[in-house]
C-alpha cells in the first residue's frame, strides 16, 4: 500500500498510540460522537469520520479495533447486533448473530439425561458459526462511505505492533488461565510463554490476527466464509471434535429484520426484535412501568428499585418461555403490547414483592408473531446517521478456542440455547423449547442496542454489556434520561441493579445506599450485592447547545470522543 492510504494508517498508528493515555468518559463535539469500550477503538472511529466516514464507518472502525484490544469480549468469532437509524429517517436491523451448525441437535448437551453445562460453554462444540463480518460487511457496503478494507488495515497495524494490556485485560487472563491453556493455540498467544497470563504494561502482539485482518481486507468475507479461514475452522473441528464444517460457513447469511417500535413518555423507543431478547422486553417494562408516576419517587430510591425490579421480573419470567429465534419458534408480538403490559402490572404492588410463578399470556392478548460478556458501542454523525451495536463472545473469550494459525477465537454462543427446558445457561437464565437447540437456529440473546426518537429525530442511542443485565441497564438508562431528565453522564454514573425472576434475587451494586437495601429487604426482596454490574455506552443530542454527546461507562475503562 502506498501514498494517501499508507499515510493515512500511519497517522492512525500515532493517534492510536496517544489514545489510550487519557481515557475520557464524556465528549462533546457539533460533528460527530462516539462511545466505546476501549480508547483505541474510540480513536479509530474518530479518525474514521475526520476522513469523511459516517457514523456506520465508525461503528464498524470500532467493531474491528475492539477485536484486537478487547479481545476477551467481542471479535470476528462472534457475533452481533446492529441498529441503524439513517440519515433519511430510515431504521435498519442487522442480525449478525451465530447459527447453530448443520449437524447440532436438541439433545446434543445432555449426557445420561442431565444438561452438562461445561459442553455449551467450554470447547469446539460451544461455538455457533460467526456473524459479526457479515454483518459489519453488510452495513459498510450498503451504508458507509469509506471503504472496509481500510478499517481492516488500521485494525491490523495495532494487533501486528501490539497494544499495551490493562488491569482489566490481565484480570480476564488470569480468571480463565485453566481453560485458556487447554487449548495450544489460544495458549501461545494469550498466555506468555511460561504459560502464566500477560500483565499490565505487557505489550500483546497478535501477528496471527493481523495477518487475517489483512486477508480479509484484500478478499473481504469470501475468505472467512469460503476460503482458508473456514477451511482452517473446519480441520480443528475434525481434531478436537466440533461440529462446525466448511459448508455451515459458507451457509451463512444476515438476517435484516424489523426494528420493534412502541412509545414511552413523549419519546418512540426503537429496540432489536428477536432473537434479541433485549428490544422485546425493554418495550415490556417501559409500557408496565408507564401508568405510574415513577419521576415523583425520585431516582434510586427503594419505590422506584422496587417498582423497575418488579417489572423485570414479569419481563424474564416471560422471556424463559416465550422467547426464541423466529424463524423457529412463534414469539408473540403481544409481548409489547400495552394492553398485555397492562394485565402483568395488575398485581404489582408497590409496598411488597409478589412472588411470579410463570410467564404471562400474551398470544391470548395479541394475535400474530414477530416476522423472521460483551462489548456496546454507540455513535452519531451531524447528517442524522446513528448507530447503536452490541457485539459479543457470549463469556470471556468466548469457546476459549483459537482458530491456529488465524489469531481468531471461537464464540460459545450455544450454550444461550436451552439445553433442555428449565436447564439454565451460564448467566443462570432458564430456557424452554422456544430456545432449544436445532440446526441453522440463532440462540436468544439479551443484546439490547436501542435508539430513542423525539419529534422523529434520534435524540439517544444506547446499550450495554453483561449478559442478561443488558437488558436492565438499557432500561434504567432510558428511565434515567426520560423520566428522572438526568444529563447522560450522570445517568450513567447511578448505582445499578438487576433482577432476572430466575434465581428471585435482586442484585445491587455496592453504590446503593445501605437504607435502600434495608427497606429493599423488608418488602421482601433477596438482596445480594455485588461490586459491578454491566457497562454502557451511550450517545445523545443536545439540541439546545447543537452538540452530539458521547459518555463512556465510567466502570468500563473505555472511551468518550466527539468532534
Amino acid at each position: 500500500m502506498t501514498g494517501p492510504a499508507l499515510t493515512a494508517i500511519l497517522l492512525a498508528g500515532c493517534l492510536l498510540a496517544q489514545a489510550c493515555a487519557a481515557p475520557l468518559a464524556h465528549a462533546a463535539g457539533s460533528r460527530g460522537a462516539v462511545a466505546t469500550g476501549a480508547p483505541e477503538a474510540t480513536e479509530a472511529a474518530l479518525q474514521t469520520m475526520q476522513r469523511g466516514g459516517n457514523a456506520i464507518d465508525a461503528a464498524i472502525a470500532a467493531a474491528l479495533m475492539l477485536g484486537v484490544v478487547d479481545g476477551h469480549n467481542s471479535g470476528l468469532g462472534g457475533g452481533c447486533f446492529l441498529l441503524i437509524h439513517l440519515a433519511d429517517g430510515s431504521l435498519v436491523a442487522i442480525d449478525g448473530r451465530e447459527t447453530a451448525p448443520a449437524s447440532a441437535t436438541e439433545t446434543m448437551y445432555l449426557r445420561d439425561g442431565k444438561a452438562a453445562p461445561e459442553l455449551s460453554r467450554t470447547g469446539p462444540l460451544a461455538a455457533g458459526v460467526p456473524g459479526a463480518l457479515a454483518a459489519y460487511e453488510f452495513a459498510a457496503q450498503h451504508y458507509g462511505r469509506r471503504p472496509l478494507r481500510e478499517h481492516f488495515e488500521t485494525a491490523a497495524r495495532v494487533a501486528d505492533e501490539g497494544f499495551v494490556v490493562n488491569a482489566r485485560y490481565a484480570a480476564v487472563l488470569k480468571d480463565n488461565i485453566e481453560t485458556l491453556a487447554r487449548f495450544p493455540a489460544t495458549c501461545a498467544v494469550l498466555l506468555r510463554p511460561d504459560g502464566s497470563p500477560w500483565q499490565p504494561g505487557d505489550r500483546l502482539r497478535q501477528r496471527d490476527l493481523a495477518r487475517s485482518y489483512r486477508a480479509l481486507a484484500d478478499a473481504g468475507s469470501r475468505w472467512f466464509y469460503r476460503g482458508r479461514f473456514a477451511q482452517a475452522t473446519a480441520r480443528s473441528m475434525r481434531r478436537e471434535g466440533g461440529l462446525l464444517t466448511e459448508r455451515d460457513f459458507a451457509r451463512y447469511r444476515i438476517k435484516l429484520r424489523q426494528p420493534i417500535r412502541t412509545t414511552y413518555r413523549d419519546c418512540e423507543i426503537v429496540g432489536f426484535p428477536p432473537p434479541s431478547s433485549g428490544g422485546v422486553h425493554v418495550a415490556q417494562v417501559l409500557n408496565m412501568i408507564e401508568g405510574f408516576d415513577l419521576r415523583s419517587m425520585n431516582a434510586g430510591s427503594a419505590d422506584s428499585v422496587h417498582l423497575l425490579a418488579e417489572a423485570l421480573k414479569r419481563a424474564f419470567a416471560d422471556r424463559a418461555h416465550w422467547l426464541g429465534d423466529p424463524d423457529f419458534a412463534s414469539v408473540p408480538l403481544g409481548l409489547v403490547s400495552k394492553d398485555y403490559a397492562r394485565l402483568l402490572a395488575r398485581d404489582l404492588q408497590l409496598d411488597a414483592a409478589t412472588p411470579v410463578v410463570r410467564h404471562g399470556e400474551a398470544q391470548a392478548v395479541s394475535p400474530g408473531a414477530f416476522g423472521r460478556h460483551t462489548t456496546h458501542f454507540s455513535t452519531a454523525d451531524a447528517a442524522g446517521n446513528w448507530v447503536a451495536c452490541t457485539a459479543t463472545l457470549n463469556t470471556s473469550f468466548g469457546s476459549k478456542l483459537m482458530v491456529p494459525g488465524t489469531g481468531i477465537v471461537l464464540n460459545n454462543q450455544m450454550d444461550d440455547f436451552s439445553a433442555q427446558p428449565g436447564a439454565t445457561n451460564y448467566f443462570g437464565l432458564p430456557g424452554a423449547s422456544a430456545n432449544a437447540v436445532a440446526p441453522g437456529k440463532r440462540p436468544l440473546s439479551s443484546m439490547s442496542p436501542t435508539i430513542v426518537l423525539k419529534n422523529g429525530r434520534p435524540v439517544l442511542a444506547v446499550g450495554a454489556s453483561g449478559g442478561p443485565a443488558i437488558i436492565s441497564q438499557t432500561l434504567l438508562a432510558l428511565v434515567n434520561t426520560i423520566d428522572f431528565e438526568m444529563d447522560l453522564e450522570t445517568a450513567l454514573r447511578q448505582p445499578r441493579f438487576h433482577h432476572q425472576w430466575q434465581p428471585d434475587q435482586l442484585r445491587v451494586e455496592r453504590g446503593v445506599p445501605p437504607e435502600v437495601r434495608l427497606e429493599l429487604e423488608r418488602r421482601g426482596h433477596a438482596v445480594v450485592e455485588t461490586r459491578s454490574l454491566s457497562s454502557t455506552q451511550a450517545v445523545a443530542a443536545e439540541p439546545d447547545a447543537g452538540d452530539l454527546v458521547a459518555v463512556s461507562d465510567p466502570r468500563s475503562g473505555g472511551r468518550a470522543g466527539a468532534w
